[in-house]
């Protein structure tokens, strides 16, 4: 899963992972700048707080949310994002914040009294001001996207299709986002480059200049 503020890259990528091949990486592009913040906690697995400098500056929590292990289902855990989001409550505080990534979840697999339920960290993620980007903008609830992010399994169009991957920004920035697209499957999947598309959220300067977030 990678996050991107694009353009010409500037500085070295964040990566968190031992394989070099599959991780989470941050890369930061036009005078910005991407740096891993303190205190940064390696338990939570491919959890990153990123703090971006550059023209405007913000924080970013970068997730790969792996919420089963070895094949064992987390259901009755809070789950890494939400995990997460309490171990970086004061970072996510301290400025304006995005939570962007793969958070491996959907409304649509909610069961009563299940503690990852997705919907539990989307109140969460509310509770600190922050949105879905594609929700907001697009006007769908959580659960009955019309874009998935990711074609499954066998990587076909007509194949199993999810929305799992998420930009939340905060909700002041709405009016200053001025573009919103989700990659298409011919150009990822279909190209062979992921199994995941990407979300594009380009929001316009001067009021919050981060360039265009993507995550995939």
């Amino acid at each position: 899963m990678a996050f991107a503020l694009s353009g010409c890259r500037s500085g070295d990528p964040i990566w968190i992972g031992d394989n070099p091949n599959k991780g989470l990486a941050v890369f930061a592009f036009n005078n910005y700048g991407a740096r891993l913040a303190d205190p940064f906690y390696p338990t939570l697995r491919y959890v990153a707080p990123v703090q971006i400098t550059g023209p405007t500056e913000c924080n970013l929590l970068a997730v790969w949310a792996q919420n089963a292990s070895g094949g064992v289902s987390r259901k009755h855990q809070l789950g890494p994002l939400r995990r997460a989001l309490a171990k970086y409550t004061h970072f996510l505080a301290e400025r304006p914040s995005v939570v962007a990534g793969d958070f491996n979840n959907n409304a649509v697999w909610h069961r009563q009294g299940w503690r990852i339920n997705h919907l539990n960290a989307v109140a969460e993620l509310e509770k600190i001001g922050l949105i879905s980007a594609y929700h907001a903008a697009r006007g769908e609830q959580q659960g009955n996207e019309l874009l998935p992010t990711i074609y499954w399994r066998d990587r076909k169009k007509n194949g199993p299709t999810y929305h799992i991957d998420y930009v939340f920004i905060p909700s002041q920035w709405l009016p200053q986002v001025r573009e919103l697209t989700v990659g298409t499957y011919e150009e990822w999947c279909g190209a062979g480059l992921s199994d995941h598309v990407p979300i594009l959220v380009d929001v316009a300067p001067p009021t919050v200049d981060i360039g265009n977030a993507t995550t995939g």
